[in-house]
């Protein structure tokens, strides 16, 4: 709504562009109208406007006055509208249109009262949270799924077709305050389920989306359904309603949690992952995988903290069992937050800070197991679509070590990253270091077998050492000693330590792994 009290319409099939104004073309953001009674937010999506001549206002004094209570007006900048989309301002304030509030509008509901049917009433809200809908298989766009709470706390699932996103995506924000005319009840889904809802609000072609502003409502800004151990237990594997989960962090990607532990970013990066053990109050330790923008968040979150936070609150997590272990994993809607995040996550730290003896009870470390499991069942587990990084335990059997390949790498004395070649000395990427020390370490690519199946195994550093109870230094220095005629570019064959592990039977902890790459990061037990 303009100042002159014309209103801003959004995704109207039944508009037309007025001459020489695109229609992606925003000044920025719309002011309110200041006066009690009228909303002045940004209609989005109202189907029933009329083509408007472009020298046509409608007085404020034309317009319906809101269900309910009036307040303050709220500027916009507050309530999450964007004033561009994609880059490009928004649609001008001069297109003619309806106004936000109908004379014919129907009563405003709660969502205790939407029912499987289509309903021409009102309906307000915060968007809590709004994610992409992606086949599985196919990745093929669905639609634009949303968490909602109304002024009653209750939470409900929206949920907004592919073809009509662009009529509402570029002008929501998670946390804004929105009404919604004239939509349709659907069934909720009954496979991963975010709300407790039997029913979704689905927008259809008749649907009027926009801001409201004119509210003295106190609308909650969420709603956590939180499980413990005994109930993620319990719904493993059901692939039913999805929970959320906050607690105390013990591990880190295997690290003991203590403010001398830095994350490594690289890594994240690069695996899209963080392996977190997760602890509620001084019940047991549990496996917790952030993957993709949950990770990202994670590891942005533990920085700005200082490495001080120590409460992780993450919800919508899928919990699922591997070799008999529970798991829990976040998905596309998750969200995480940490210390003084939310109200939830700050009594939890005060409960921490005055229970640490509770907390400290139980070492993650001893109580921490990994999954015993054959080959046959690891290759079951990565050809899964959903198969992520996990930890295994196997036994199997060395029946060959590959020839013709490097069995080792040049990696930094202090990070054991591969080192880049400099001007004049190696060099590291992860340290910064123009000038390091190179240190030889196992690169080497073996064949085992158990009584399931057969598999190549790369053995990274510490885990060629623990096989052949020999550094890879010590045996590339003994190598060149006797054999100073060769370059320094020269490659080593095998070393016959490698060779001698050839027949022996051991025990294989995988660090690390998925359906994309070779097995890599072996831990080896006699």
């Amino acid at each position: 709504m303009s100042s002159n009290g014309k209103s801003t319409l959004y995704g109207d099939p039944n508009s037309k562009k007025p001459k020489g104004v695109e229609a992606d073309s925003f000044p920025g953001p719309i002011k309110p109208i200041g006066k009690h009674g009228v909303s002045s937010g940004l209609s989005i999506g109202d189907p029933h406007t009329k083509k408007a001549k472009a020298e046509t206002s409608v007085s404020s004094s034309s317009l319906t006055k809101p269900i309910g209570k009036t307040g303050p007006t709220i500027d916009t900048a507050k309530t999450g509208v964007s004033s561009s989309v994609r880059g490009k301002a928004a649609v001008s304030s001069d297109v003619g249109g309806k106004a936000i509030v109908p004379a014919n509008v129907g009563e405003v509901m709660s969502f205790k009262d939407v029912k499987f049917r289509p309903h021409e009433g009102e309906v307000r809200f915060r968007l809590i949270h709004f994610w992409e809908a992606r086949n599985v298989l196919t990745k093929m766009l669905i639609g634009l799924e949303m968490l909602l709470i109304d002024e009653e706390e209750t939470v409900i699932q929206g949920f907004i077709p592919a073809a009509r996103m662009e009529n509402y995506l570029p002008h929501m924000k998670a946390d804004g305050i929105y009404r919604l005319n004239n939509f349709f009840g659907s069934k909720n889904k009954t496979l991963y389920r975010v709300a407790e809802a039997s029913v979704t609000i689905t927008f259809s072609s008749t649907s009027a989306l926009s801001v409201l502003e004119d509210s003295s409502v106190c609308y909650p800004d969420d709603r956590f359904r939180f499980h413990g151990y005994e109930e993620f237990d319990a719904a493993c594997d059901l692939k039913g309603d999805l929970y959320d989960y906050v607690g105390h962090i013990k591990l880190v990607n295997g690290q003991v949690f203590n403010d001398s532990l830095v994350l490594d970013e690289a890594e994240i990066a690069s695996t899209r992952r963080v392996f977190l053990h997760v602890q509620t109050h001084d019940g047991p330790v549990m496996k917790l995988y952030l993957w993709d923008k949950a990770a990202s968040d994670f590891s942005e979150k533990f920085k700005a903290s200082g490495r001080t936070a120590s409460v992780n609150l993450v919800t919508t997590l899928n919990p699922k069992r591997f070799g008999g272990a529970l798991a829990l994993s976040s998905i596309t809607p998750s969200r995480v937050f940490m210390d003084s995040d939310v109200q939830a996550t700050r009594d939890y730290l005060t409960w921490l800070n005055s229970n640490l003896d509770a907390a400290n009870r139980v070492d993650a470390v001893v109580v921490t197991k990994t999954e015993t499991v054959t080959i046959g069942e690891l290759f079951s587990y990565m050809k899964q679509a959903a198969a992520k990084v996990a930890w295994f335990e196997f036994i199997a059997t060395i029946d060959d070590v590959v020839h013709g390949l490097g069995w080792y790498y040049i990696g930094c004395g202090g990070c054991h990253t591969k080192a880049t070649k400099g001007p004049t000395t190696p060099m590291c990427k992860k340290c910064g270091k123009s000038d390091i020390v190179g240190v030889a370490q196992y690169l080497a690519k073996i064949s085992v077998y158990d009584d399931s199946d057969q598999a190549f195994f790369v053995l990274l550093g510490d885990a060629g050492h623990e096989l052949t109870g020999k550094k890879a230094s010590e045996l590339i220095e003994s190598y060149f000693e006797a054999n100073e005629s060769v370059g320094d570019d020269h490659l080593v064959p095998v070393t016959q330590a490698l060779i001698d592990t050839i027949g022996q039977t051991r025990k294989f902890i995988m660090k690390k792994g998925g359906a994309e790459e070779a097995l890599k990061n072996l831990m080896v037990r006699g």
